[in-house]
């Protein structure tokens, strides 16, 4: 078995960051911690913007699934909604 080196202690120069930036990095991340919705910020990053009904089709799930996963992508600050007539179009908050 190989022995890896002992690293010495590094000293953190820089300040930590505030709370509230940790509290609201910790909601994105959890909103991302699920492999629908990384799949859809992923369908998002690669379209200027999708209709709700183009998620449904491509994740084989219930529109309310969808909606719901959209609600905490949108709610953590990740994507944005624009709705039109009975559709809604999603994009990423870039």
């Amino acid at each position: 078995m190989k022995t890896l080196p002992v690293l010495e202690c590094c000293v953190c120069d820089g300040p930590p960051l505030p709370e509230e930036t940790r509290v609201a990095l910790a909601d994105r991340l959890k909103a991302l911690a699920d492999p629908t919705r990384i799949g859809i910020v992923n369908r998002l990053a690669a379209n200027p913007e999708l209709c709700v009904c183009d998620l449904t089709s491509a994740f084989e799930l219930s529109q309310p699934t969808i909606s719901h996963h959209l609600k905490i992508l949108r709610e953590a600050g990740l994507i944005e909604a624009e709705r039109r007539g009975t559709w809604a179009y999603y994009r990423l908050n870039r």
